[in-house]
């Protein structure tokens, strides 16, 4: 059965230094998959390049059979692909419903209000707060939720867990296998290793804009030599 997410011979450029050659993933429906490196090997690249932020690219990618290379920014959420940035990107002078309510629903099976904030009990509690009095934590629940509104099917994560509390970071652990279990297909970018490491079904592993190997979660006891030498963990 083809995967959900294929992705073949993708290189990418900025301007002209090129910063992926030929990066190939799979993702299947309801998978979790994190893609794992140090910083500046092309982990959030090959996010922003999949999604389509990057145009100057090459190669193939594929959304339930459907070729997205040639499709617009503007009209890949409608194919059921959706990216939470790490900068989060939420809209500051708004209120967290103001904020909830302002994407387009692209496909069916989009989450309510109701659902959100069973979700995210933090933004029931400030969904009157703007973006501006909302910590970190909260911030990066909004951009997820806001998201999920929209009804995608694949989302794209870079960085969640990024300088938040370890509090914070195993409630967004537990959102993800909640989403999961309602048969989410997750990309996840993750400096975290045991964060990771606990949501992950498979792992990818990334180095000099190409992924060098990819391995399920049982293996990575098997790994620990391959992810020292690659990640110094």
């Amino acid at each position: 059965m083809a995967a959900l997410l294929e992705v073949s011979g993708l290189e990418a450029w900025y301007g002209e230094s090129q910063a992926l050659y030929g990066v190939d993933l799979h993702v299947n429906e309801g998978e979790m998959i994190t893609i794992l490196g140090r910083n500046g090997v092309g982990k959030t690249t090959t996010l922003r390049t999949i999604m389509g932020i990057i145009r100057k690219r090459k190669g193939t990618i594929k959304l339930g059979g459907k070729d997205l290379m040639s499709v617009p920014l503007h009209r890949t959420a409608r194919y059921g692909m959706g990216f939470v940035p790490e900068e989060r990107g939420i809209f500051a002078t708004l209120t967290v419903e103001e904020n909830l309510k302002l994407p387009p629903v692209v496909a069916s099976g989009g989450m309510s209000l109701d659902e959100i904030y069973e979700l995210f009990p933090n933004l029931l509690e400030r969904r009157n707060s703007p973006g501006t009095k909302l910590s970190g934590g909260e911030q990066q629940m909004l951009a997820m939720a806001r998201i999920l509104r929209t009804g995608v099917k694949v989302l794209l994560l870079d960085e969640p867990t990024e300088g938040l509390a370890p509090v914070i970071v195993q409630r967004i652990g537990e959102v993800l296998l909640k989403l999961k279990e309602r048969g989410m297909t997750v990309v996840l970018v993750e400096q975290n290793f045991r964060f990771a490491r606990k949501i992950a079904d498979r792992f990818y592993l990334m180095d000099h804009g190409q992924m060098v190997s990819d391995f399920p979660v049982h293996e990575l006891s098997d790994r620990m030599d391959e992810l020292n030498k690659v990640l110094g963990v």
